[in-house]
Protein backbone atom coordinates (compact mmCIF):
# COMPACT_ATOMS: atom_id res chain seq x y z
CA UNK A 1 0.00 0.00 0.00
CA UNK A 2 1.21 3.38 -0.82
CA UNK A 3 2.45 5.39 2.42
CA UNK A 4 0.03 8.35 1.51
CA UNK A 5 -2.84 6.15 2.01
CA UNK A 6 -2.09 5.36 5.39
CA UNK A 7 -2.41 8.78 6.62
CA UNK A 8 -5.95 10.06 7.76
CA UNK A 9 -4.59 13.58 6.64
CA UNK A 10 -5.25 12.57 2.73
CA UNK A 11 -8.42 11.00 3.89
CA UNK A 12 -9.50 14.16 5.44
CA UNK A 13 -8.36 16.47 2.56
CA UNK A 14 -11.10 14.73 0.25
CA UNK A 15 -13.94 14.63 2.87
CA UNK A 16 -13.80 10.42 3.50
CA UNK A 17 -12.28 7.34 2.07
CA UNK A 18 -15.50 6.93 -0.29
CA UNK A 19 -14.62 10.40 -2.05
CA UNK A 20 -10.80 9.55 -1.83
CA UNK A 21 -11.34 5.96 -3.78
CA UNK A 22 -14.12 7.86 -6.13
CA UNK A 23 -11.49 10.87 -6.76
CA UNK A 24 -8.24 8.47 -7.50
CA UNK A 25 -10.26 6.31 -9.87
CA UNK A 26 -11.51 8.84 -12.40
CA UNK A 27 -8.61 11.18 -12.20
CA UNK A 28 -6.84 7.79 -13.11
CA UNK A 29 -9.02 6.92 -15.97
CA UNK A 30 -8.30 10.56 -17.05
CA UNK A 31 -4.81 10.28 -16.85
CA UNK A 32 -4.84 6.87 -19.02
CA UNK A 33 -6.99 9.19 -21.66
CA UNK A 34 -4.51 11.55 -22.61
CA UNK A 35 -4.74 14.06 -19.70
CA UNK A 36 -1.41 15.45 -18.42
CA UNK A 37 -0.30 15.41 -14.81
CA UNK A 38 -0.25 18.83 -12.78
CA UNK A 39 2.42 17.64 -10.98
CA UNK A 40 5.74 17.41 -11.45
CA UNK A 41 7.02 14.06 -9.72
CA UNK A 42 9.83 12.18 -11.67
CA UNK A 43 8.13 9.14 -11.77
CA UNK A 44 5.22 7.33 -14.50
CA UNK A 45 3.52 5.87 -12.00
CA UNK A 46 0.22 7.51 -11.89
CA UNK A 47 -0.84 6.55 -9.06
CA UNK A 48 1.86 8.41 -7.48
CA UNK A 49 0.91 11.18 -9.34
CA UNK A 50 -2.62 11.50 -8.64
CA UNK A 51 -1.92 11.35 -5.05
CA UNK A 52 1.03 14.29 -5.39
CA UNK A 53 -1.84 16.01 -7.29
CA UNK A 54 -4.03 15.70 -4.04
CA UNK A 55 -1.73 15.89 -1.69
CA UNK A 56 -0.66 19.43 -3.69
CA UNK A 57 -4.22 20.43 -4.14
CA UNK A 58 -4.67 20.17 -7.89
CA UNK A 59 -7.25 18.18 -7.94
CA UNK A 60 -10.50 18.32 -5.92
CA UNK A 61 -13.92 16.04 -6.65
CA UNK A 62 -16.83 19.06 -7.69
CA UNK A 63 -20.28 18.94 -5.77
CA UNK A 64 -21.44 16.61 -9.04
CA UNK A 65 -18.36 14.34 -7.87
CA UNK A 66 -16.73 14.96 -11.03
CA UNK A 67 -12.84 15.62 -11.03
CA UNK A 68 -12.31 19.34 -10.78
CA UNK A 69 -8.60 20.60 -10.86
CA UNK A 70 -6.92 24.38 -10.50
CA UNK A 71 -6.76 25.13 -13.81
CA UNK A 72 -10.60 24.40 -13.99
CA UNK A 73 -11.26 27.10 -11.44
CA UNK A 74 -10.78 30.08 -13.60
CA UNK A 75 -10.22 32.29 -11.29
CA UNK A 76 -9.82 35.85 -11.85
CA UNK A 77 -7.58 37.88 -9.94
CA UNK A 78 -9.06 40.99 -7.59
CA UNK A 79 -7.72 44.10 -7.25
CA UNK A 80 -8.73 47.72 -7.47
CA UNK A 81 -6.16 48.64 -10.04
CA UNK A 82 -7.49 45.29 -12.52
CA UNK A 83 -7.56 46.26 -16.09
CA UNK A 84 -9.70 43.68 -19.07
CA UNK A 85 -7.07 43.77 -20.75
CA UNK A 86 -4.57 42.90 -18.26
CA UNK A 87 -6.32 39.03 -18.47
Amino acid sequence: MLEELKEEEIVNKVGGRFKLSTLIQKRLVQLNQGSRALVNVGTHDRMQIVLQEIVQDKIYLNTSNEVQTVDDMNIVPEGPDLDVGDL
